[in-house]
């Protein structure tokens, strides 16, 4: 619900600019303040690492042996894929320079771009014989969803013709993830990922339609960099960096999105002086 919200709130900023009369004239594509709204798809890989502490073997009261071995599970090669649906909108400002372009944009998407991971057995996390019988953690199951995403961007380019900008940007990006496990307890957690991010666009006008008018098509690639993540579910759930065999848990990835939207230029700052 809150991404079509999201979609909705942007679609209805971009009428209500797009029907009051603030026109200074025709702008080039890109040029002047401008909002507008896109949709698209993402896809991207997560690759974990996880490293356990592991615990001494040792001897209970009635002489049962317990105990967890350390050890390193890692993706080195590929990873989990995620995949999925997203649209938000844009708000920014440029400079036409001649054919030279120059500007700076913040945008803000929300989405389904999701991985699981399902088993039809129980993964068992830690399982531990003490004097008073097995305790063990397990799961079936691990989503996750990327809700929402957004960053600010610098952005440089080039008037191919009189009506079409080739434009490339650069900046950082923030992604919210809800991460869930099913299995002998559940859990649900938020966890927060950036790093920077990298796009090419092509935007012509659509003088036919409005002369302040644009479609633009692109794409942006994100590094998440590497990410701790300390546990999902409390220090009693057993899956946590402090338990009695803690871990060191680490995330790294990457997203790529394909995006189409609209924007539509409607004042030039140097007009107001």
């Amino acid at each position: 619900m809150k991404k079509v919200k999201l979609i909705i709130a942007a679609t209805a900023l971009l009428s209500l600019v797009s029907g009051s009369a603030v026109y200074a004239g025709s702008f080039a594509a890109g040029e002047g303040l401008y909002v507008g709204v896109f949709g698209g798809a993402g896809m991207g890989i997560v690759q974990p690492k996880v490293t356990t502490e592991g615990r001494a073997h040792a001897t209970g009261d009635r002489g049962a042996a317990y105990g967890n071995p350390a050890g390193t599970f890692e993706a080195q090669d590929g990873g989990i894929g995620l995949e999925g649906l997203e649209g938000g909108g844009w708000v920014g400002y440029g400079y036409k320079m001649g054919d030279l372009y120059a500007g700076i944009e913040g945008e803000i998407a929300g989405g389904d771009v999701t991985f699981k991971l399902t088993s039809d057995i129980d993964v068992v996390l830690s399982q531990e014989t003490q004097s008073t019988g097995t305790a063990e953690v397990s799961i079936k199951e691990v989503e996750a969803t990327k809700e929402w995403t957004g960053g600010m961007f610098g952005r440089v380019g080039y008037y191919v013709n009189a009506d079409t900008l080739l434009a490339f940007r650069a900046g950082a990006l923030v992604s919210k993830f809800d991460v869930k496990t099913t299995g002998s307890t559940n859990y649900s957690e938020d966890f927060y990922g950036g790093g920077p991010s990298f796009g090419v666009s092509l935007e012509s006008k659509l003088s036919a339609v409005d002369p302040n008018l644009s479609v633009r098509m692109g794409a942006v690639y994100t590094d998440f960099l590497t990410a701790s993540v300390f546990g999902i579910g409390d220090d009693t759930g057993g899956i946590s960096k402090s338990g009695d065999s803690g871990s060191d848990n680490e995330v790294t990835g990457s997203a790529l999105s394909a995006r189409i939207g609209l924007t539509y230029s409607f004042l030039d700052v140097n007009s107001l002086f």
